[in-house]
């Protein structure tokens, strides 16, 4: 079993809402996002996969369509937090990302692993798992979600 992982960044916005620091206010960060893909090195003489686990523009395709594209640039808001939620129906246009539990890093890497999971699942012969999604939210802090 091989590992390779895929780094993507975006920049979104959040708040926790009743968290004790600043972190109730509105802010934003520069999120890095790294995708660890588990699986066997894919055989098949002539074919554009041959040696690798999978693509890393493939797993870049997947990861964006499904979250990097999504979030960038929105702000990720929890269901709950009706004051943000209104004040953000206001902006004309704005893209808002409603979520259904507040936008710690932990819930938005457990989030992505959930969203992502089965995109990887079973491709390139059925052999490929998502293993790992870190989510960074600082240069210094950052959220694992594991599979099984």
């Amino acid at each position: 079993m091989i590992s390779v992982t895929r780094k993507l960044e975006f920049d979104a916005g959040h708040r926790i809402p009743d968290h004790r620091s600043q972190c109730r206010n509105l802010h934003g960060h520069r999120y890095v996002l790294e995708i660890t893909l588990s699986g066997e090195v894919v055989q098949a003489p002539g074919q554009s996969d041959t040696g690798m686990v999978m693509d890393f523009s493939e797993i870049k395709h997947i990861a964006k369509t499904h979250v990097v594209d999504v979030w960038d640039h929105a702000f990720l808001v929890y269901e709950g937090d009706a004051a943000v939620r209104d004040f953000l129906a206001t902006l004309p246009g704005h893209k808002t990302v409603v979520l259904d539990r507040i936008p710690t890093a932990e819930n938005l890497a457990a989030i992505i692993f959930a969203r992502l999971a089965p995109e990887y699942q079973g491709a390139y012969g059925g052999q490929l798992r998502l293993s790992r999604v870190r989510l960074y939210e600082t240069p210094n802090c950052w959220a694992d979600c594991h599979g099984d």
